[in-house]
């Protein structure tokens, strides 16, 4: 998400690095730089415009020419600017005390509007509510049929009526059954259009008028750029929005519209869509998706990804084992399949402060590689060497190595990979701050990346030799950590 917008900026503060003293001269070369890398991400011109205008005031202040680190003041105004521009946000579905709270749902054909009511379904499932869905889509075909089978795989009620072809009598049949059936939340699944139309237009009106949502959520797809922009803009002229749900922000979007919908519309993003499952919604955080986007990492958001990872029932019997100190291989081989679904490392390093480096590093062939050699060597194991790893001796090293075909020193760096990763798995069982920020340490020590289910294929991890691209980014690592470390002192 928003690589092109985060490497055009990091792009931007790289060549005011290393400058003795900073000028008027090279501080304007890097906000063009910054200029470029947002008109890139198809960010809104007069957005751009405003946004600049800002960042150069402050950043050619006597405050910045006179740092001792301009670059990071740099950064610093740039991330206050991305936040005024994002927020504030208001990301709660304000449901009423008493009675029946109205959701409405509309946006484009494709943009996920069905989808979004599943996840919305989820998140009020999580605060003991179960909401009432009603299949307002009558132009699309199977519309209704989608929606019942969302409805049965999470266990809420949907109505429908394919009898009736009035959309505002269906929302209004709907409401009714809802209440009678004693349901707190009713959300509407309006019909969309491969365009902005205006039967469309007076479709949803009458319905905003005879049913009256509490509140009118647009749907709009993160990767159609300034076309989202533009929807929002129409929709909220005749809807009067109370928010927008940006769905795909899993995929190639480039960001522009995250950061134009709200300062052209006037209308906050509330929540944005980061994946096809239900609990793939997320509340929008301004500072947080700022933090990403200067990949800064946003630890909210890595700590509610390591959630999504394991249950409740999971997360109960890993705390158990963490306060008892009973944690084996056998959990740590449930852990690491777990971790190895496709693009999940990456993103997880993408939220950990200072790791953002690694995740071009993890490509989803070697992580999937990583972990089947993992599991193969824990699976090699008796039940006495998986609970109790420090019984492991040469000739039992040997042994494993041999039903996992591989080298028997891979044995000795999966026991000390399976001792570091435990306050990943502390985190993942709902961890305090101070055991989050043990685990970040070590991970930006390195010692959890050179390691066989990382899928790092390090000289160390293989045997095999680095290429010399792989040496040379290594090289990088290691003085960007050693110059981070120097600073420290």
């Amino acid at each position: 998400m928003f690589d092109s917008l985060s490497e055009g900026l990091q792009s931007a503060f790289k060549s005011l690095r290393g400058k003795g003293k900073l000028t008027e001269s090279n501080m304007r070369e890097g906000l063009q730089t910054v200029e470029q890398a947002m008109l890139e991400a198809d960010v809104s011109y007069p957005v751009v415009q405003d946004f600049m205008q800002h960042v150069t005031e402050r950043a050619l202040g006597k405050r910045v020419l006179l740092s001792l680190r301009p670059h990071e003041e740099l950064v610093r105004i740039v991330y206050d600017e991305l936040v005024s521009i994002l927020g504030p946000v208001d990301s709660s579905l304000h449901l009423k005390k008493s009675g029946c709270t109205v959701l409405m749902l509309c946006g484009l054909q494709g943009s996920g509007k069905t989808t979004t009511c599943g996840k919305l379904s989820q998140l009020l499932l999580e605060q003991k509510i179960t909401p009432t869905l009603v299949a307002a889509d009558l132009q699309r075909p199977a519309a209704i049929e989608q929606l019942h089978v969302i409805g049965r795989q999470l266990d809420v009620p949907v109505y429908s009526n394919p009898d009736e072809k009035d959309p505002v009598k269906v929302c209004q049949a709907g409401v009714k059954h809802a209440e009678a059936n004693g349901s707190r939340v009713v959300i509407l699944d309006t019909a969309g259009r491969l365009a902005i139309d205006q039967e469309l237009m007076a479709e949803l009106s009458r319905i905003d008028k005879k049913v009256s949502p509490d509140q009118v959520y647009l749907v709009v797809d993160g990767m159609t750029g300034q076309d989202a922009v533009n929807s929002a803009g129409a929709f909220n002229a005749e809807l009067e929005l109370d928010g927008v749900v940006m769905t795909k922000l899993d995929g190639d979007a480039r960001g522009g519209a995250l950061l134009s919908v709200k300062n052209v519309t006037g209308v906050p993003i509330k929540f944005i869509g980061t994946g096809e499952h239900f609990d793939a919604l997320e509340p929008f955080r301004p500072e947080g998706m700022a933090s990403r986007i200067l990949q800064m990492g946003d630890m909210v958001a890595a700590a509610r990804e390591a959630h999504r990872i394991v249950d409740e029932d999971e997360r109960e019997k890993l705390e158990e084992m963490m306060a008892s100190g009973e944690m084996t291989l056998d959990d740590f081989k449930k852990l690491m399949e777990k971790i190895a679904k496709p693009g999940l490392m990456g993103k997880m390093m993408g939220l950990i402060p200072g790791m953002g480096q690694m995740k071009e590093m993890l490509n989803n062939e070697d992580v999937s590689g990583g972990v089947k050699q993992t599991i193969g060597l824990i699976n090699s194991m008796t039940k006495a060497e998986r609970r109790d790893p420090k019984i492991i001796d040469t000739s039992r090293r040997t042994r494993i190595a041999a039903g996992a075909g591989v080298q028997p020193p891979m044995v000795n760096q999966l026991v000390k990979q399976f001792e570091q990763m435990k306050p990943l798995m502390k985190m993942m069982a709902g961890g305090s701050a101070a055991d989050r920020m043990q685990m970040m340490r070590q991970m930006q020590s390195g010692g959890m990346m050179n390691s066989p289910s990382m899928g790092l294929k390090t000289k160390q991890s293989t045997g095999k030799r680095l290429s010399p691209a792989q040496k040379a980014k290594q090289r990088k690592l290691r003085e960007k950590e050693l110059r981070r470390k120097r600073r420290g002192k």
